[in-house]
């Protein structure tokens, strides 16, 4: 029996989403150990070029397909906010191997948590939408809204903390601007959650 091949907007869109699901457990276990920051860096990085090349080939097959599953601005923009997920992953790993940090922070560790966690509701989400399953990605949506106020209470607690205890300017400026980014990044997933409720509500 032939299976059928699976659309290459949808396919593409898994690829990212699987990417994601890669990049933030890796993230994950890194920041928990902080080891060798440059190879971390390092990977990240070819985890965003990865996600890169997804885009640049929706952005081809777009431009060349006429009739798409879903809205054409549907996919650029759902490709957008994935890949902006990817970005701010990659960006806040980059600033720990520039700004030389080397140790375990548990406010990190518990963003990338909640970023791990976003990252397989994603990824759940995607792969029903390949199967065209709308209303079912609701679940997964609500569950990104939640993870991303988890987020947003996380860094009010993280900033506040940093205020307290931290006296040197230069780590309280580094600290701050990693959690933002951290918290930034969490805003994203739920941007494509906002995404996906969009092509629900057209869809359906």
């Amino acid at each position: 029996m032939r299976v059928k091949k699976k659309d290459i907007f949808f396919q593409t869109l898994e690829n990212m989403a699987d990417t994601i699901v890669n990049s933030a457990d890796y993230f994950a276990e890194q920041v928990a150990q902080f080891k060798d920051v440059e190879q971390f860096a390092k990977k990240m990085k070819e985890f965003e070029s990865q996600c890169d090349e997804y885009t640049h080939t929706i952005i081809v097959e777009l431009n060349k397909t006429f009739i798409t599953p879903i809205e054409r601005d549907d996919i650029m923009n759902l490709t957008t906010t994935l890949d902006d997920v990817m970005d701010g992953l990659e960006a806040t790993t980059s600033r720990f191997f520039m700004y030389h940090l080397s140790e375990p922070d548990e406010y990190i560790i518990k963003f990338a948590e909640i970023l791990r966690n976003s990252a397989y509701e994603i990824q759940k989400a995607i792969h029903l939408l390949s199967e065209k399953k709308l209303l079912a990605i609701r679940e997964y949506t609500i569950r990104l809204n939640d993870l991303e106020n988890q987020g947003d209470e996380l860094l009010r607690i993280c900033i506040n903390e940093l205020f307290v205890k931290v006296t040197d300017p230069i780590i309280l400026i580094k600290k701050k601007e990693i959690y933002e980014r951290l918290e930034t990044t969490t805003d994203a997933c739920e941007h494509v959650a906002n995404m996906l409720e969009s092509i629900i509500m057209r869809n359906s």
